[in-house]
């Protein structure tokens, strides 16, 4: 675990495993903990992954003025380069998905395959998060209540069923208070998400892509997982039943499994 200066701010990253490197790429608040100890474990037996805290976020440097998601996309390109990797298996879920987009728009040829998890793309066809959800999120973030923030945020990223079983809030709690996200950096995230809009330009890509989203998605309801996989040519479209947002935390080994199987199926040898 470490830091790597890109575009003269530090951005910590953790690395695990061997094998093919994957770039794991989080979404809105999300730290390299909220992968959850299971689905990166996972990962690591086949990967030699690296997840990062994006500028602002956990334990990379704090930032204050607006940012894009192109340039949270450059913060990923500049990641790469000082790791060394000339190109790797990309997964970024979340806000992290439309900063895989627009990386994988850029820059193609560093991008070996692209798994793009509970996303969106912007444009007039995509669907953001009803109204209601985001009436919970921002009276949960703006109470100053710490634990009534950490329960709403939980309850709106994971499906009701998810939500009730024993210990899995605690489980979430734990990481959420180990690294909570400072809420004006959030505040810079939802800023960069709604200028998000990569709809027109999406069928130019011509790399694998896998397509996952849960269908009891309150953030970002299962159509835009629908519309990018129908954007991107051949995209692979896996729909995760009576799943929330946070596919990954609900269901650690079936999403590992379909990642995996997506980067190795077009590996070499």
């Amino acid at each position: 675990m470490s830091h790597l200066t890109v575009g003269g701010r530090r951005l910590f990253h953790q690395r695990s495993g061997s094998g093919e490197p994957l770039l794991l790429i989080q979404g809105m608040s999300g730290t390299h903990l909220s992968w959850g100890e299971p689905f990166a474990t996972d990962l690591a037996r086949d990967f030699d992954t690296v997840a990062y805290d994006h500028r602002g976020i956990g334990r990379s440097d704090r930032v204050d003025e607006p940012f894009s998601i192109a340039d949270l996309a450059q913060d990923a390109a500049g990641l790469l380069d000082e790791l060394g990797w000339e190109s790797a298996h990309v997964l970024g879920i979340s806000m992290g998905g439309m900063v895989a987009q627009e990386l994988a728009l850029h820059h193609p040829e560093r991008i070996r395959t692209l798994a793009l998890g509970c996303t969106y793309c912007g444009g007039p066809d995509s669907v953001v998060a009803p109204q209601s959800t985001l009436q919970r999120l921002s009276a949960g973030m703006l109470s100053g209540d710490r634990e009534l923030a950490i329960r709403t945020a939980f309850e709106v990223n994971v499906s009701a069923a998810f939500a009730a079983q024993e210990g899995a809030y605690e489980v979430f709690r734990a990481m959420a208070k180990s690294l909570p996200a400072p809420v004006p950096v959030i505040m810079l995230q939802l800023q960069a998400i709604a200028g998000h809009d990569t709809s027109a330009r999406l069928p130019s890509l011509a790399l694998p892509t896998l397509v996952i989203h849960g269908d009891e998605d309150q953030m970002l309801p299962v159509e835009n997982g629908r519309l990018i996989a129908s954007l991107i040519p051949d995209a692979q479209l896996e729909i995760f039943a009576g799943v929330g947002h946070m596919f990954w935390w609900e269901q650690p080994a079936r999403a590992a499994e379909l990642v995996r199987a997506h980067a190795l199926a077009a590996t070499p040898g």
